[in-house]
């Protein structure tokens, strides 16, 4: 009991009068969000793909005449373009778009920083291992073999399929 008292009267002593009375703001999961670094050459501010013929790029966007919706998020891409590793990440093999093959059928599953993501319309350099941030990991297929006048883009999903933008 003396040691608990003799404690209790040394704290003020230790710690200033600021530390005591400082209130720290509650954690802010949305302060604490990653956000993806650039994932293809000449887009170093990742873009994201507005509307053309083919459709929207954003997260929900309609696709088949409102009969699905787009489950992910595109990004500006050229043809031919390097894709980047985001963030520091782990290759999780193949991620294929389509069930029937066509030019652009290709794609990564990765996973960092607290995420598990998929990239389509790439070719990867190789499909598992370590890549550090800002690291060659594919280049982008050619779209306009498939969809002529369409955006280029790289497809971002998240493994759940829930919204990819705030991490944009």
């Amino acid at each position: 009991m003396k040691t608990a008292i003799l404690l209790l009267a040394l704290i003020p002593a230790v710690l200033s009068t600021d530390q005591l009375s400082r209130h720290e703001e509650p954690f802010n999961a949305d302060s604490a969000l990653v956000k993806f670094g650039a994932l293809c050459s000449g887009n170093p501010s990742n873009t994201k793909r507005g509307c053309d013929k083919y459709g929207c790029g954003k997260y929900g966007a309609s696709r088949d005449g409102g009969k699905r919706k787009h489950m992910g998020l595109d990004i500006v891409c050229s043809d031919g373009a390097t894709v980047y590793a985001p963030f520091d990440v782990t290759l999780n093999g193949r991620a294929i778009p389509y069930k029937k093959d066509n030019a652009i059928n290709n794609g990564l599953n990765l996973k960092g920083e607290g995420l598990c993501f998929k990239l389509f319309y790439m070719k990867p350099d190789k499909v598992t291992g370590k890549v550090k941030k800002g690291g060659k990991i594919g280049t982008l297929l050619p779209m306009q073999k498939v969809y002529p006048g369409i955006t280029s883009h790289i497809h971002v999903q998240m493994c759940d399929k829930s919204d990819p933008t705030k991490y944009f």
